[in-house]
């Protein structure tokens, strides 16, 4: 049995997701043959090199003016999603060890690697994942268009700032128009995945229409891979506090793409520190499909 290490409102929070996360079905469908993590790792390790790479290249060039080919996305989306048909734990872990110099490419990176997820555990087809994809791979391609003393501040951004940054996905919507190839749902998420449920967030206070569903899994995705990340002005939170925090952030998330999203990582995300009912100390290394409370630990501390 694993708890939470720290953070004793997670304990509060945990017993709803628990209940909720475990009374959602697994996706249906034909799923390829499930890869060992071990083996996942290795070829998602070199995926993330790539993506990297190309990544970083497209933020270059967007940020040189030079309208962007969309299309030549979805060689890297396509890796990316069947990489996470194959174990979805591989890439997803990997993703979130970022630099403070790479933040930006891998958040996208790992965004898209959520997003592919997320779409297969809600019960969409293979196309459908492959576009939820690419709107995570595009979802912040409007920080390109940010000045870069902002961009990589190591301190808190004042209100003036903020207000700079909080044009991120307007500009990133005005690229993708620009862009040959880019979908409408790529669009859709880039725009409003700052929206929240409740009409709060930015670029509009209240959304004109409601929020589509491809956006609202967006949100959760961003924020989840935002807070468990290293950046210049904080250290990540642990996978499960996150989970359990953004449980308790009301009005911010669709609740039934949120319980979806559980389901997709787990109560206790791998890398998550858990402390065992024995005491024991452990990291979550890979899930458990048929049991999200018990997740495959690595023990390391007596």
């Amino acid at each position: 049995a694993a708890g939470p290490l720290r953070l004793p409102a997670i304990q509060a929070a945990l017993p709803d997701l628990a209940g909720a996360a475990e009374g959602l079905v697994a996706a249906p469908g034909a799923r390829p043959p499930r890869t060992e993590m071990a083996e996942e790792l290795r070829q998602a390790a070199q995926l993330c090199q790539r993506s990297r790479a190309a990544v970083s290249s497209m933020f270059a060039e967007a940020r040189l003016g030079r309208a962007l080919e969309a299309e030549r996305c979805m060689p890297l989306v396509d890796d990316i999603t069947q990489s996470v048909f194959r174990n979805p734990g591989a890439l997803v872990s990997l993703a979130r060890l970022k630099t403070q110099d790479d933040y930006s490419y891998m958040h996208s990176v790992a965004v898209c690697a959520l997003m592919v997820a997320l779409a297969q555990q809600m019960g969409q087809d293979e196309a459908a994942c492959r576009d939820a994809g690419l709107a995570g791979l595009l979802h912040d391609l409007g920080k390109a268009a940010m000045p870069l003393e902002i961009l990589t501040k190591p301190g808190k951004l004042t209100e003036a700032e903020f207000a700079i940054m909080r044009t991120h996905p307007l500009r990133g919507w005005e690229m993708l128009q620009e862009a040959s190839g880019a979908s409408e749902a790529a669009m859709d998420v880039c725009l409003h995945h700052h929206q929240r449920v409740d009409g709060k967030g930015y670029p509009e206070r209240a959304a004109a229409a409601p929020l589509s569903q491809l956006a609202r899994m967006g949100a959760v995705c961003d924020v989840y891979d935002a807070i468990t990340s290293n950046r210049p002005y904080k250290a990540g939170w642990d996978p499960s506090e996150s989970i359990a925090q953004m449980a308790s952030w009301r009005g911010q998330f669709d609740p039934d793409v949120f319980r979806h999203f559980v389901r997709s990582l787990g109560i206790y995300p791998n890398g998550s520190l858990v402390r065992m009912a024995s005491g024991k100390l452990a990291l979550v290394m890979e899930q458990h499909v048929m049991a999200l409370t018990s997740p495959i630990v690595k023990l390391f501390y007596d």
